[in-house]
């Protein structure tokens, strides 16, 4: 049996493989950062028919163990289709089992988004009229496209969407290829009609490094994205920087960012009500677009999620709150599960990237309704 992780997004340690029913590995750190979770490994040379037992030794010192109740590892024989293995949590170890049906399986945290995916998805919108706004670089030297799709520039409502600041949230660059294709659909009546009104600014993935690294949490830097956006810097979060830069430049009417969460098994959102800024008609917005999505019928609820921030006293370094506060526009994180959407479980796969794009149609559908509003 051989165990790598040397790949796009590949992350394991091997600590013992000598017993076949109980492979010892750790998940690595992410690079000058203590965070980890995120892991996705191949094993070769199985048995067809044998079991095996694998064991993740430090999922008690992880940056979320508390994660790992009710959690099921996801593997697959073909990198395509992704399905749960049994998993258990016990004494600060996380176990999962596999009956072997191929000599080859590979395990993951989630459906991985590869970056060669990326490389295809951007390729393809260029292809399909989406303009090219700009590339920005990451620390590594990564590209982060910004993408444009719409009518005729400056002349509709400037509706920002940007996904995976934390590169282990490999469902946010699915959500973003589910709306991407739709937006991008010409038989789609409803998207003609919201590309009439308004234009996309898309960023799907904020941070390649940390993506192919296998990171968790941050970028090559050790920086969290997510709280840089009251200090970017070219030094350790140009990434966060170039995004800002043309948000000023273009503007804001809405803004998106899309997450991933390890803890909470619902399909959620989180708002701007504790910004110093925030007025009765954006809380009329965010009521707005969580009931319009509930009333289409998405995987989404209103009732579990993070607890809501005091008036005045929203962590301003986080992109929804610092954009809402500086756009005094409609801004929302977006967050679905690592482990599955309870109020609509689906134990085969739980949460997985075909859901994930199936939320991006749908948010389409309460962009289109809400559009004359957004401004």
């Amino acid at each position: 049996m051989k165990i790598s992780a040397d790949f796009d997004s590949g992350n394991i340690q091997v600590v013992d493989a000598s017993d076949p029913q109980r492979v010892l590995l750790a998940m690595r750190p992410d690079l000058n950062s203590h965070h980890f979770q995120w892991f996705h490994f191949q094993v070769d040379g199985l048995q067809p028919g044998q079991g095996y037992g694998f064991c993740l030794t430090n999922a008690g010192q992880s940056a979320y163990n508390r994660a790992w109740d009710g959690y099921q590892a996801v593997a697959s024989y073909d990198q395509q289709n992704w399905f749960r293995v049994p998993t258990r949590y016990e004494d600060g170890q996380l176990h999962f089992e596999l009956q072997a049906e191929r000599e080859q399986v590979w395990f993951a945290y989630f459906e991985p988004y590869p970056r060669a995916r990326h490389e295809r998805l951007i390729a393809n919108a260029l292809e399909c009229g989406a303009e090219l706004v700009a590339s920005g670089r990451s620390l590594e030297g990564r590209d982060i496209q910004l993408l444009r799709i719409g009518g005729q520039a400056g002349a509709a409502r400037k509706l920002w969407i940007i996904a995976q600041q934390h590169p282990g949230e490999h469902m946010a660059e699915w959500f973003m290829e589910g709306l991407i294709e739709r937006l991008q659909n010409p038989q789609d009546a409803e998207i003609a009609a919201l590309l009439a009104e308004a234009e996309f600014y898309l960023v799907p993935n904020m941070n390649p490094d940390g993506a192919y690294r296998g990171h968790l949490r941050t970028n090559h830097a050790g920086q969290d994205l997510n709280r840089a956006w009251q200090s970017a810097s070219s030094e350790r979060s140009p990434e966060v920087l170039f995004v800002l830069q043309h948000m000023q430049r273009i503007g804001v009417d809405l803004f998106l960012d899309i997450h991933g969460d390890e803890e909470i098994p619902h399909v959620f959102t989180a708002g701007c009500e504790g910004n110093p800024g925030y007025t009765p008609r954006l809380a009329a917005l965010e009521e707005d677009f969580r009931n319009r999505l509930v009333g289409i019928g998405a995987e989404f609820q209103t009732r579990f999620g993070y607890p809501r921030d005091e008036p005045g006293q929203a962590n301003l370094t986080l992109a929804c709150n610092a954009v809402g506060e500086a756009f005094d526009c409609l801004s929302f994180t977006i967050e679905m599960p690592f482990k599955d959407h309870d109020d609509n479980p689906q134990p085969r796969t739980g949460w997985n990237g075909a859901r994930s794009q199936k939320l991006g149609h749908d948010v389409l559908t309460v962009l289109a309704q809400m559009v004359g509003r957004l401004r």
